[in-house]
């Protein structure tokens, strides 16, 4: 049965469609029939009760230049829609709490991807502490002796804020390195909130691993290899992607996490996974369904909607 589904999102104009996991969804959806909408969070509402957005009606075309074309825009209860999809960007700010709120409101008589007090509540670089057998020595703190006790401790490490996204704010800061107290500074002035200290992986030469989870089981992978001169692998500061098969540590890691996936209500996340441990645990807006794609890999927008349908079916 086709959908009506509202896609939450920055400007679709702003998109590069090339490797935008949103912009794969919403191609797929269109495949299947369902009728699509667009709006930015900007334009979401709670109106005496009503969850309201004013909408536009969107045609997308996977082609670069002339992805899209949008309706008129009009306002619309979001209780009518059957799926609204949450895909805006980070940062993970009170902004973006706040639209969870919102959206709470109508899930799930409209299935609300990924449940909205689930991911409100599961923040990557939090979420992620929940499996301390899995992940590398972690701190979150902005007590510098703490801070300081645990460079002691672990010489090399990772600084970097504990809302951030795509790479920005993240320093290495190798033992010996006199630029800690500098650096703590900076995000001492900057956040309100506590940060990110984690112990230096080797392993990330290698790559960082995103593996891409559909109702809480693997569906695809790719590696992301930092540029030279690097620590960051994130794409957007010039990690390179190539293919990579899954491990049986990262297989251990999905199995491990899986179910509490399922539980949430978390269909679509991509999880960092640095040699054997598991880094983050991304459900607000995971990415890398075009590049699995492209390397080869199974068509994730498509297994993606198979679950959010299936899931639709069970609650009419």
């Amino acid at each position: 049965m086709p959908l009506t589904v509202a896609v939450q999102m920055d400007h679709i104009s702003r998109l590069n469609i090339r490797g935008d996991s949103t912009f794969a969804l919403m191609l797929e959806a269109a495949r299947r029939g369902h009728a699509l909408f667009h709006y930015t969070p900007d334009r979401l509402s709670l109106r005496d009760g009503r969850v309201e957005a004013r909408v536009e009606p969107v045609e997308v075309r996977d082609i670069e230049g002339s992805h899209y074309t949008l309706g008129d825009a009009e306002p619309a209860d979001l209780s009518t829609f059957d799926v609204v999809l949450l895909r805006q960007d980070p940062p993970f700010d009170m902004g973006y709490i706040t639209t969870t709120h919102i959206l709470e409101r109508v899930h799930p008589k409209t299935l609300v991807v990924n449940d909205p007090a689930h991911v409100r509540n599961a923040p990557e670089k939090l979420f992620v502490t929940e499996f301390t057998d899995l992940t590398p020595p972690t701190l979150i703190s902005r007590d510098r002796r703490e801070i300081l006790a645990f460079r002691e401790a672990h010489g090399d490490i990772i600084v970097k804020p504990l809302y951030g996204n795509g790479g920005a704010g993240v320093f290495r800061i190798a033992g010996g390195d006199e630029n800690l107290a500098a650096v703590l500074e900076i995000f001492e002035d900057v956040y309100r909130e506590p940060f990110v200290i984690q112990r230096y992986l080797p392993d990330v030469r290698k790559g960082d691993k995103r593996i891409i989870l559909v109702e809480g089981e693997p569906v695809g992978i790719i590696n992301r290899v930092p540029a030279a001169g690097e620590a960051r692998s994130n794409m957007h500061v010039g990690g390179r992607p190539e293919p990579v098969e899954m491990s049986a540590r990262d297989r251990e890691i999905c199995a491990a996490i899986g179910p509490t996936l399922r539980e949430r209500g978390l269909i679509f996340v991509g999880i960092d996974v640095i040699g054997p441990y598991l880094t983050e645990i991304n459900v607000t807006s995971p990415t890398g369904i075009r590049e699995v794609r492209r390397f080869g890999g199974a068509d994730i927008a498509a297994l993606v909607w198979d679950a959010i349908e299936a899931r639709r079916t069970r609650l009419s």
